[in-house]
């Protein structure tokens, strides 16, 4: 048997190495962070966030995106939910959150003692088959000793990756729902172009029938078939923006095959009655913008790497390696086996390196993410002034068109109509008030939609998930932010 003291230099590294880290609550599950994502999607949108980990899932998603799709006119939630369901770029973004669990979980555990054994004297014929038998075992003591702020840096790290993930939710479901607006104003303004052509088409005939009798010259005639071509050549050029919005929808929800045989209404919703904005938009962005929460994060994380850099500043690896050395001896043809316990302690001398660069690194890094911060929290504020404004306008200039324009132009076409049929008025003139109409009305749809969009973007202003929600357009296949409630 081993003595006690050979058995507690064998054993100690062991002890010293394994000092346990509390893992996180649920660090180790498959789905460890996804709740936080969906519980805030749902705040956020009203909507929820799906992870597919499986084929099993990936079957049930496949299933319930086609009952939500197939040959059905989608509204905006329908879409915003399609999207969450089935974007792959998203199940991309949740994945990160995986990862950020497992080097958290991967942190927590201690790290494997190295063994070595070495033998000297093999095939000694005097002494048998060896002179002497050395094991060792080492462990790193400075990383025992660091592990829980290592532990601590990499859990900020998963908070943030699970904040980052809401983040890329809320900017895809913004991104849908714009796209749902621009898809449906798009076919609603074919249907006003439609509409001015059957105008047009009634002018033209009756400039020519006019041209056969001679009561209208060259230029009068040429006049209105040229107003013909070039509405035939807008509402051409109408559906094809139409149909390369719905495309532009189509590729967030992910869709393909058959999929995208799906419709979208021919008309936006009437503008709702009334306003519903928080009491203060800059306060309910400071509470809820995710984004602000991520950048609040990075400091904590930066802050915790400080302490780490600070703590191994000077000693950056110190190894206990422990063991014994079994040496045989021979005296008058007697063999002793003498066992040697051994204690070794390793560390690097700083003379070069002090670590007094790192550390000046690591605070510059804080100063770095204290700033962020406090740029992210001016810009939140900004935006969140610059969406109220724009969405209370724009409620109003579609109501201006909506209930000003729009009734002016029905009463002189009614007018018009009125004195053609006393012979006051020419047949020229009644057709001229009637694309004057049919213009008032388009500009009264794109104000209608421009309302939508802004509405989307005062929701995306609030919860996070804007084009500007990183300083920069978003140049990848997600969005977030739901409609703001009416």
């Amino acid at each position: 048997m081993l003595r006690s003291g050979v058995k507690l230099a064998i054993f100690a590294p062991l002890l010293l190495g394994a000092c346990a880290t509390a893992l996180p609550p649920g660090i180790t599950d498959s789905r460890a962070g996804f709740a936080t994502v969906d519980a805030r999607t749902r705040t956020a949108t009203g909507q929820q966030a799906t992870l597919t980990q499986t084929r099993e899932q990936a079957a049930a998603v496949n299933r319930r995106v086609h009952g939500l799709v197939h040959q059905k006119t989608i509204s905006a939630d329908t879409a915003v939910q399609v999207a969450l369901l089935n974007n792959k770029g998203l199940q991309a973004s949740y994945a990160s959150i995986g990862l950020s669990a497992a080097e958290v979980w991967q942190e927590a555990t201690p790290e494997n003692p190295v063994v070595s054994v070495g033998v000297l004297g093999i095939g000694a014929p005097e002494l048998g088959l060896y002179r002497s038998l050395e094991a060792l075992i080492g462990t790193n003591l400075l990383s025992a000793r660091t592990r829980k702020q290592r532990v601590a840096v990499a859990s900020a790290a998963f908070q943030e990756a699970q904040l980052e993930a809401v983040v890329d939710t809320l900017t895809l479901a913004n991104s849908t729902r714009q796209a749902w607006i621009e898809a449906v104003g798009a076919f609603e303004t074919v249907q006003y172009l439609q509409r001015a052509s059957v105008a047009a088409d009634a002018s033209s005939e009756l400039a020519a029938r006019l041209g056969e009798t001679g009561s209208l010259n060259k230029a009068g005639q040429a006049r209105e078939q040229a107003f013909t071509a070039e509405l035939a050549g807008q509402l051409a050029r109408a559906r094809l923006n139409a149909a390369l919005a719905k495309e532009d929808l189509t590729r967030l929800m992910g869709l393909w095959g058959t999929e995208v045989d799906y419709y979208v209404p021919d008309a936006l919703p009437a503008l709702p009655g009334r306003l519903s904005v928080p009491q203060s938009v800059e306060r309910a962005a400071l509470a809820n913008r995710v984004d602000l929460e991520v950048a609040q994060l990075g400091l904590a994380a930066t802050a915790r790497a400080f302490g780490l850099t600070d703590a191994t500043r000077i000693l950056t690896d110190l190894e206990l390696v422990a063991g014994v050395e079994a040496e045989r001896e021979v005296e008058e043809g007697d063999t002793e086996t003498v066992t040697t316990p051994q204690v070794e302690l390793a560390f690097a001398i700083p003379i070069y390196d002090s670590g007094r660069a790192r550390l000046r690194r690591a605070e510059l890094a804080y100063l770095q993410a204290a700033n962020v911060l406090a740029e992210r929290a001016v810009n939140v504020r900004s935006e969140a002034r610059a969406a109220e404004t724009d969405y209370r306008s724009s409620h109003r200039i579609a109501r201006h068109y909506r209930d000003v324009v729009v009734p002016l132009r029905e009463t002189i076409e009614e007018e018009a109509l009125l004195s053609y049929s006393g012979m006051i008025t020419n047949t020229f003139e009644l057709l001229i008030d009637t694309r004057e109409k049919l213009a008032s009305e388009l500009e009264a749809a794109e104000a209608k939609r421009d309302f939508w969009i802004a509405s989307a973007n005062l929701t995306a202003a609030i919860y996070g998930g804007g084009a500007d929600a990183d300083g920069e357009d978003v140049d990848i296949e997600l969005a977030g932010g739901g409609e703001a409630e009416e």
